[in-house]
């Protein structure tokens, strides 16, 4: 957990010794550090609904708090993946695009739109819906790193967590989440489902186009399973 929260936040915790065993297990926790951020993240919304600001405004002033709190790491992905998939050229090519360090038109666009989403469906997102959204988020490194699912390059982020993670841990983890919903209303189950599968056919399509996982697909696949659970629910 402690490397889990090393990796998402910007907190001042420092773990030595990463191997891919506590790589694997790191992921596992990931769930959790999303109902912290998720948490967090209710708490400004409620300071900002007191001092009676417009809904808008709020939401991307929250939007903003993620990003710092998490160094914006996930955005960063979203975009690199947005630019990579919207190249011509072979897995070589786009992995190159990716991780050139700046963000295209594809990029771009995919920030505004993604961003812009979860900036209006925020602030009128009941509390609980909130957390699962944030919960279920940073759940999609799972499915991302289920076995059998190689990592794009030989190093980097990637390749440390790709195929840690037990299909049958991953499904226990999302069926926790579907059952967690179940009390929110059917628009909350169903957020869930939609978002376990965009992440599902993310894995499956940058595996053919890149040749597996990067760190930059697991950033994508957090906001799209966000934007899904918040846009639904």
């Amino acid at each position: 957990m402690k490397l889990a929260f090393s990796w998402l936040t910007v907190l001042p915790l420092r773990v030595d010794d990463v191997d891919r065993g506590a790589a694997g297990r790191a992921i596992a926790w990931t769930p959790v550090v999303g109902v912290v951020i998720g948490a967090l993240v209710v708490g400004v919304l409620q300071a900002l609904a007191i001092s009676n600001t417009s809904a808008l405004v709020a939401g991307f002033l929250v939007v903003g708090v993620v990003a710092l709190f998490t160094r914006g790491m996930h955005l960063d992905g979203l975009a690199d993946v947005a630019d990579g998939l919207g190249c011509y050229g072979p897995p070589e090519r786009a992995l190159k695009v990716m991780k050139d360090g700046g963000a295209g038109p594809f990029g771009v666009v995919s920030l505004i739109v993604v961003l812009g989403a979860q900036a209006a469906a925020l602030p009128h997102a009941h509390w609980t819906v909130v957390l699962l959204a944030f919960a279920t988020s940073r759940a999609a490194f799972g499915i991302c790193c289920m076995r059998g699912v190689p990592a794009a390059r030989p190093e980097g982020l990637g390749a440390l967590v790709a195929g840690t993670q037990h299909p049958g841990m991953v499904i226990a983890t999302w069926s926790v989440l579907g059952l967690a919903a179940v009390p929110l209303g059917i628009r909350a189950v169903v957020g869930v489902v939609v978002a376990g599968a965009l992440v599902w056919l993310l894995v499956q399509h940058t595996g053919k186009r890149f040749g597996g996982i990067t760190g930059d697909v697991l950033g994508a696949a957090a906001e799209i399973a966000l934007l899904a659970v918040l846009v639904i629910a």
